[in-house]
């Protein structure tokens, strides 16, 4: 499996659920996010652009939002959302979490939903995430974690992995990962009781933590 095959066949699943009413989330992330005035936000598998839309309206004109994703359909939804509701300090942009075209040192807070489960190679989003935060901004996650390792057929198939639970990992591997980039004050706002999902076990959990000033 390649991370090309696997952004591919996101896109082709989420393009499908761009204009759909389908509920993509797995958690609350945006509701204990909390931006701030002035602030500057980014959302880490924007999808339809709501919570970059609402990030944008709540730190107002003198902060801004950046939504990134790689599904083309969903993409094309946000911006056009945005252009439809006059909201003008947003951007959304087509980007790979594990090499974000964002600069250093930018975002006061990530927030991101059911999405870094899909990727690759978990230590370079989160590595990513560490390098866009600006020193003391905070991330606030939601996604889930397998209750046991996911087989490697599943884990090496892009379509089980865009279903959203073939490219979850355990919980210590994830809070161990968070550990090992550097974050500090890491915690765990809500977690669910673990859930068949596809052909596995998946608990889905909102977890925040910060970059060292």
């Amino acid at each position: 499996m390649s991370n090309f095959e696997n952004i591919k066949q996101i896109d082709k699943r989420y393009s499908k659920l761009a204009t759909t009413s389908c509920c993509l989330s797995c958690g609350g992330a945006i509701n204990y996010a909390k931006p701030q005035k002035g602030e500057v936000c980014v959302d880490l598998g924007s999808g339809r652009g709501t919570d970059v839309i609402r990030m944008a309206e709540d730190v107002g004109l003198e902060g801004f939002a950046y939504g990134v994703d790689t599904s083309s359909g969903m993409l094309s939804k946000a911006r056009k959302t945005a252009e439809k509701t006059g909201v003008e300090n947003v951007k959304f942009i087509d980007s790979t979490f594990e090499k974000i075209n964002l600069d250093s040192n930018i975002a006061n807070l990530i927030i991101s939903n059911c999405s870094i489960n899909h990727a690759d190679d978990k230590d370079a989003v989160w590595a990513e995430v560490f390098r866009i935060l600006k020193p003391g901004g905070r991330f606030v996650v939601s996604d889930i974690y397998s209750t046991s390792e996911v087989p490697a057929k599943y884990r090496n198939d892009p379509e089980a992995v865009a279903e959203c639970w073939a490219g979850s990992v355990e919980k210590n591997i994830y809070l161990d990962t968070l550990e090992n980039t550097g974050f500090m004050d890491i915690n765990i706002l809500e977690e669910s009781e673990p859930y068949p999902k596809g052909a596995i076990e998946v608990a889905s959990f909102t977890i925040t933590g910060k970059k060292p000033l």
